[in-house]
């Protein structure tokens, strides 16, 4: 089995595929300023198994089309929204976030909770924008620096997995660029990371090895998310994901 199946496995039946909550779901959605009755059309990009697209079809009136590239987990979200019955509000989509069937200025709100950095800040934002109404909502988080400098050992570890990380005056500068202007910003706080995610995580460790005879491809699947649980624990308060809210004006 190939390292994209591998992780496929030890994800797709986890709640969340990154940090996250659904507080913090609804804190953004908070921020949108978004009317709860309204009838919207949004897309929730990269939405893996679909935390973040029950709430929003919980909490709103909306026709919520769900991406991702890969089947397995879109079929999950099916079965997840079926059981809250809320399957007639959302339809999934599986393609890639960079290569979308929308019309122009198709939405009303483009969400995006912790995907975007698949395609890169910038270009996301640029890509995407055609497909949003003008005045319509985007939502996304993005991996970002807490402060101007941090020690060398994690600035190497994300100069590597992620060259686009950077501060939030960064990224909101991209986004104004680009004809957004600024509605809210917002770090996840630290049990979106550990009791959300990896904590999670750690406790499907030993079934997954189990489930593929503790081959020396799962043991480096561990190993390298072992090492990024140890680096967040040790160096969170340098950088977490920012969550940026921001109006199309242009």
């Amino acid at each position: 089995m190939d390292e994209l199946q591998l992780l496929i496995d030890l994800h797709k039946h986890a709640q969340r595929q990154g940090p996250g909550a659904d507080a913090e779901t609804l804190r953004a959605l908070d921020l949108t300023r978004l009317g709860r009755t309204a009838p919207l059309k949004i897309a929730d990009i990269g939405c893996g198994t679909g935390a973040s697209t029950l709430i929003l079809a919980q909490h709103l009136n909306a026709e919520i089309t769900a991406v991702d590239f890969l089947q397995e987990f879109l079929d999950i979200l099916q079965n997840r929204a079926a059981s809250h019955g809320l399957r007639e509000n959302i339809t999934p989509l599986c393609c890639s976030m960079d290569n979308l069937p929308f019309k122009k200025e198709e939405y009303d709100v483009i969400w995006s909770e912790g995907a975007i950095y698949n395609i890169g800040f910038a270009q996301g934002i640029k890509h995407w924008k055609r497909y949003l109404k003008t005045g319509g909502i985007l939502v996304a988080s993005e991996i970002t620096w807490l402060s101007s400098s941090r020690p060398e050992e994690i600035q190497q570890h994300w100069d590597m997995e992620y060259a686009e990380i950077d501060t939030a005056s960064a990224k909101f500068a991209i986004l104004e660029q680009n004809g957004f202007s600024p509605l809210g910003y917002f770090v996840l706080p630290e049990y979106c990371w550990l009791e959300n995610y990896y904590h999670p995580m750690q406790s499907r460790f030993g079934d997954f090895l189990a489930r593929h005879e503790n081959s020396e491809e799962a043991h480096a699947i561990v190993a390298a998310e072992e090492r990024e649980i140890d680096l967040y624990v040790k160096y969170n308060s340098w950088y977490s994901y920012g969550v940026y809210i921001a109006k199309k004006v242009e």
